[in-house]
């Protein structure tokens, strides 16, 4: 399988998990890339001041994974915005996973899932796994290697 992994990552957490992703995708055989979503400008605070340097194609992919941030307690703008700007994910295997800082899923991991399941159906796909790492959780190395396992058996 062709696989993209779509990732956005603000200080580089997310893209250590795609990166493990990868790596355990890779043993099982599959081709993988991962390409970033990129902001020439990036607040937060401020999610219509977002442009985007570089928008991945996700048209050659069999299988693509998105991931992102929380931040302000759902989806990073900047992949809120990527997503929106995509034309179809019809025919498309879609996964998603979110990293945050907090330790409870209701704190923004629950609701950043929600808002990318939600983009990617209004595109055609309906997302089957997803997963949330919370970052300052004592079990993020555990809940890493659950991500990295559940993905890499597809």
């Amino acid at each position: 399988m062709n696989i993209g992994i779509i990732v956005y990552s603000q200080t580089g957490n997310t893209l250590s998990v795609a990166q493990k992703l990868a790596q355990a995708l890779r043993a099982k055989g599959h081709r993988v890339s991962i390409a970033s979503v990129e902001s020439i400008h990036n607040d937060p605070s401020s999610p219509g001041s977002n442009k985007l340097k570089s928008g991945p194609d996700v048209s050659p992919y069999d299988i693509i994974i998105f991931s992102a941030p929380v931040q302000a307690f759902g989806l990073a703008p900047v992949m809120k915005q990527y997503l929106a700007q995509i034309s179809s994910l019809a025919g498309k295997k879609v996964f998603c996973f979110v990293t945050q800082q907090f330790k409870m899923a209701w704190l923004g991991g629950n609701r950043a899932v929600g808002q990318i399941k939600s983009a990617c159906k209004k595109k055609g796909a309906e997302i089957t796994l997803s997963g949330i790492v919370h970052w300052s959780s004592a079990a993020r190395d555990q809940q890493i290697d659950d991500v990295v396992r559940r993905f890499s058996e597809i």
